[in-house]
């Protein structure tokens, strides 16, 4: 059902289909209001049995036993549909005569029953732009996603079924075939999702192979709804048909979520199976069973309705919230605003009661407006101060502008006192503040030895209980003194102390600004010792054995030439015979004796130089990529993928969890990982599919890439060092981390890298070239 398309786009077809039967819909919806009077035939004349809106029924003084004579201005006994259908569904005018002969006219609005109103118009409506305004965002975020594909036109569907009700109520017979197809359609893209979820989780699919087939129903069933059109005599027959299909899906669908949940216990089939089984259950048990057993319904379809709309929406929360945005940040947010909000609004309640006579149900209503608003205000105050932030923080400036300028300044320095001196300097000039002083606390001797030359200390000017209690971002206020952690080691405790004699306080966002950069400078001092330590085993290796220094320049010597080399073939096959293809172009112009195409000639080699111009950015962009530093590893990578999909004849399925890592260096080298497998995939594959997916683990992260291309002999790989593999073996090696390949002729490729950020001790991996188990230690 869900195809590629290569020169359309599928979703803006999706959409205008979408939009033209949504359209109609609401038009035949909104056209008279829904009645639902039932009525029935006596000697020609038909009376009113049981008015289903009993309180507009008594509004309007249509009682049972009246007959109606005319519904909008035309005989009831021309209406052929009540031959079928004892129910005046919808209308705007009818003609009642009351049992004493009595005529009365009752026109009907909307508003008159706002029950209907509700349910049939304003609601439905709402869901149906806000499905609109999903699957476009959707699309807008992942795109090419079989997955997603799937997810919008489940959307639109159940959209489309939900709107179609109060037209299909109504017996119109576009809206009769709308919500009948949709309803099982719904179930039968449902299914289909599952067998994608269940391939993406890597979980088997035990069940019939070929879904595709199933979309055989939802045809059948528009089949069956034309016939209930053109024999209105089969409409109550079909329905139930329809029905028992629709059962038949719904429990194909439940069986699967539950026989795959009880199998493989996994939590992302276990919360989806909560979010599809319990919004189905009002539906299941209140309209479709009474309906099928008794005829009867407990519950009208419109307000059960209202449950199934929650089915695509769990299912963005439940999967796609961590690929699209950070839910957990929101609903993060929301929890502190909600626990503000609704702390001071029932304070204002308590004064509002004290002070006036205020009814309950107004005190219930000021409380929901003042509760929400206060919510909808704390947004609007987190946006504004963050653009106001430069005149918000202080009038001397932006805190944190300087807080970026410091930690600039303190990162060139490479050794730890003059670390400390710079850092001293910076905060004595940003605090206007002359006393400050670095303390280096002598965890043996409890000795205190101070940066200041001008004025020194003993040990009991400082409490040492509070030098033991100070730990990492703590700012301690004495009554001379503030005191603040930096770093420590087996040695010593390195404290900050910035002398206030009691005629200085620092502000709040001068203490954050102070905490931010004590976090930058305690990890500055760490990098600072794992490079002394660095080069303090270089000279120790140099004075032992002068051989060894050697071998690691002419390592280093050949990494970089080895670079160097590729870099230089790539641009001479590519670049540089572009630019002699315009020198030659361009030759040719200045001799030519013919004056006449200078313009076109001029516009060619135009071109030319733009297609060059813009193979040369490519490179740079390879070499250094642009958006890493500045928006980060997910931008950067949705950018490749964005010009992989130009270049590529395959499907592309991938998802990009968001990492939180500390060392910054794993960004750059999962950016050359997918840009090695994804490159290998356009250059070798010859696959069809290609799926590739960052996964966030607890201590660390997973890329797991897999295609169904032509695959290769793992021996030629081994030997002859094809694709890069050896390259990206060596990168995952360097971070101790995991890597595994698993290929054969015809049988596509698989790749599994696994890499623990916090394991600097021991890996264990898998030695792909020499096919035994590697140890290497960090």
């Amino acid at each position: 059902m869900v195809l590629r398309f290569k020169k359309i786009k599928w979703l803006w077809l999706a959409i205008s289909v979408y939009l033209v039967i949504g359209i109609y819909l609401f038009y035949v919806t909104y056209s008279s209001p829904s009645l639902n009077i039932k009525v029935q035939e006596k000697d020609g004349q038909w009376f009113v049995i049981e008015p289903y809106f009993k309180k507009w029924a008594d509004d309007n003084h249509v009682m049972s036993g009246d007959t109606i004579l005319e519904v909008d201005g035309t005989r009831i006994e021309y209406d052929t549909k009540l031959k079928y259908d004892s129910v005046i569904r919808a209308a705007n005018e009818l003609l009642v005569m009351k049992p004493d002969g009595k005529l009365i006219e009752v026109k009907i609005k909307h508003l008159d029953i706002p029950q209907q109103f509700y349910y049939v118009l304003a609601v439905p409506f709402c869901y149906y732009l806000l499905s609109l305004f999903i699957t476009v965002y959707l699309n807008y975020k992942q795109k090419n996603n079989i997955l997603i594909n799937l997810l919008i036109l489940f959307i639109l569907t159940v959209s489309l079924a939900y709107v179609s009700s109060g037209a299909s109520s109504r017996l119109d017979y576009v809206g009769i075939v709308v919500n009948r197809s949709t309803m099982l359609l719904c179930l039968v893209l449902l299914i289909h999702f599952l067998k994608e979820y269940f391939k993406f989780l890597n979980i088997k699919w035990a069940f019939f192979e070929n879904v595709k087939a199933l979309y055989i129903i939802p045809l059948f069933t528009i089949l069956i709804s034309v016939l209930s059109v053109i024999y209105p005599s089969t409409y109550f027959i079909h329905s139930y048909i329809i029905l028992g299909m629709f059962l038949m899906l719904l429990t194909i669908l439940l069986c699967i979520m539950t026989r795959g949940y009880l199998k493989h216990k996994t939590p992302q089939l276990k919360i989806l199976l909560i979010s599809v089984f319990i919004p189905f259950l009002p539906f299941l048990f209140l309209y479709a069973l009474p309906v099928i057993l008794f005829n009867h319904y407990l519950l009208s379809a419109e307000v059960c309705s209202l449950f199934l709309m929650l089915i695509p929406y769990s299912f963005i929360f439940t999967q796609l919230t961590e690929r699209i945005f950070d839910m957990e940040y929101f609903i993060t947010r929301l929890r502190h605003y909600f626990n503000f909000s609704f702390a001071f609004t029932i304070w204002l309640l308590m004064g509002l009661y004290s002070i006036t006579d205020l009814s309950i149900s107004k005190m219930t209503e000021i409380f929901f407006f003042a509760f929400l608003s206060l919510i909808a205000l704390f947004y609007i105050k987190e946006k504004v101060d963050y653009r106001k932030r430069k005149i918000l923080f202080s009038t001397k400036g932006d805190y944190i502008h300087r807080l970026y300028t410091t930690v600039d300044s303190i990162g060139r320095v490479v050794k730890i006192e003059d670390l400390l001196e710079k850092f001293v300097k910076e905060i004595a000039v940003h605090l206007e503040i002359d006393n400050v002083y670095v303390l280096t606390y002598d965890l043996q001797t409890h000795q205190v030895t101070s940066t200041s030359k001008s004025k020194e200390y003993t040990p009991n000017q400082i409490d040492e209980v509070l030098l033991d209690k100070l730990r990492l971002g703590d700012i301690k206020k004495t009554d001379h003194f503030y005191i603040a952690f930096i770093h420590q080691d087996v040695n010593y405790k390195r404290i900050l102390v910035v002398d206030h004699n009691k005629s200085i306080y620092l502000k709040d966002e001068e203490l954050l600004w102070l905490e931010l950069l004590l976090l930058y400078l305690n990890n500055f001092i760490e990098n600072t010792k794992m490079v002394e330590e660095l080069l303090e085993q270089l000279k120790h290796m140099k004075e032992a054995d002068k051989s060894q220094l050697p071998w690691l320049s002419k390592l280093l010597w050949l990494r970089f030439e080895e670079e160097k080399y590729q870099l230089a073939q790539e641009l001479h096959d590519t670049i540089l015979q572009e630019q002699l293809h315009i020198a030659r172009e361009m030759d040719v112009f200045i001799h030519a004796k013919k004056k006449a195409d200078i313009q076109s000639n001029l516009t060619k080699i135009h071109d030319h130089m733009i297609t060059s111009v813009n193979d040369l950015r490519g490179y740079c962009e390879n070499l250094k990529p642009p958006l890493l530093d500045t928006l980060g590893l997910n931008a950067a990578l949705e950018k490749l993928i964005q010009k992989i999909h130009k270049r590529a004849d395959f499907v592309l399925i991938y998802t990009i969890d968001r990492l939180y890592l500390e060392d910054e260096r794993l960004n750059l080298m999962i950016y050359r990982l997918f840009q090695e497998l994804l490159n290998n995939a356009l250059k070798h594959s010859f696959a069809n599919t290609v799926e590739i997916h960052l996964v966030e683990k607890e201590d660390g992260f997973e890329i797991n890439y897999s295609d169904d291309g032509v695959g290769c002999k793992m021996d030629d790989i081994i030997l002859a060092d094809s694709m890069g593999i050896r390259g990206m073996q060596e990168r995952v090696q360097a971070f101790n981390g995991q890597f595994s390949i698993n290929t054969n002729v015809g049988e596509g490729m698989s790749i599994r890298i696994r890499v623990d950020e916090g394991n600097h001790t021991h890996c264990f991996g898998y030695d792909t070239y020499n096919r035994r188990p590697i140890h290497s230690s960090g």
